[in-house]
């Protein structure tokens, strides 16, 4: 619909994008009063609506849109487990794949749609993360960064514009690499590669690799695989970095809790303390060197050879 790039141009009647959007304009009244209770738009004397500054962010053009990260958030697979959650309390299993038949990554593989729509609001969803968490870790000079199921690129191209001593790969599946983002940025041109894989079999060669939003996907069975696959492929003096949510000890509320809940839903994995880190590492003959906090939810975890 975009309703939001309909309203760039200067406040409009429910009536009028109605006519624009091809939506029903009492029920996009409706909608428009409650986004108005939230900040997203304002009604002025006439009737008329109009963007806020908070509701800019919806527009598709806007810088870090929201737009796609929504559409991906309010997709029924990432709602519905949610709905079904008890089934995670009385089975050993993720409420998603009583939903849906089969296991998350497998119902995306067969379902072009909805993997187009996760990826592409994974990115979006990353894009504000991205920069911060790139300018919050010391990376070495020089050296292969490979980011591991990197998807669109979106933080490989980060690292490489902060650190121009720095080359990077991008690993993950054929059809997320179509939509990778590396060449259409100057700052990094010949100083990235595309690889396609699967992290659970290798990884390409590397000095420092990075793995963000991943293991929280999978269980320690599976995230060890991963880590000892790119603990074989890791050059003298390399080092693994995590990004991920850590959960902090003790019960105070911390973002990373609820995160953990979705991926209970949804998934196998789970985010993990800083001990689990630690013990995951030394199953795969590393060690945990040090965690280091970002402005965002996620924070970066060093693993080095033990």
């Amino acid at each position: 619909m975009k309703v939001a790039d309909h309203l760039v141009d200067g406040p409009r009647s429910p009536a009028d994008l109605a006519a624009a959007t091809g939506t029903h304009a009492p029920n996009l009244y409706r909608v428009l009063r409650l986004l108005a209770t939230r900040g997203v738009v304002a009604e002025d004397d006439q009737g008329r609506f109009a963007l806020t500054e908070a509701g800019q962010a919806l527009r598709s053009d806007a810088p870090y849109s929201a737009r796609t990260a929504i559409l991906m958030l309010t997709d029924r697979t990432m709602w519905l487990p949610g709905n079904e959650m008890s089934r995670c309390l009385t089975e050993d299993t993720s409420a998603f794949d009583g939903i849906f038949g089969m296991p998350f990554f497998d119902y995306f593989a067969q379902d072009e749609r909805t993997a187009a729509v996760f990826h592409v609001g994974m990115a979006a969803m990353s894009d504000a993360e991205n920069a911060p968490i790139a300018a919050s870790y010391d990376f070495p000079a020089s050296g292969t960064v490979v980011d591991v199921g990197g998807g669109h690129g979106g933080l490989l191209l980060e690292v490489l514009r902060h650190h121009r001593g720095l080359d990077g790969v991008l690993y993950d599946q054929s059809h997320v690499l179509a939509g990778h983002r590396l060449a259409a940025e100057e700052a990094v041109a010949g100083r990235w590669a595309l690889a396609d894989g699967d992290f659970f079999t290798d990884v390409p060669p590397g000095d420092v690799y990075l793995i963000k939003r991943i293991l929280h996907d999978w269980d320690d069975e599976r995230s060890a695989a991963i880590l000892a696959n790119c603990r074989r492929a890791l050059r003298p003096g390399g080092r693994i970095l995590i990004v991920d949510a850590v959960v902090p000890p003790g019960n105070a509320p911390h973002q990373a809790k609820a995160l953990d809940l979705m991926m209970m839903a949804s998934l196998v994995g789970r985010e993990r303390t800083e001990a689990d880190f630690a013990a995951l590492f030394e199953a795969t003959g590393l060690r945990l060197s040090r965690g280091v906090p970002t402005p965002t939810v996620l924070s970066v975890v060093e693993a080095v050879v033990a």
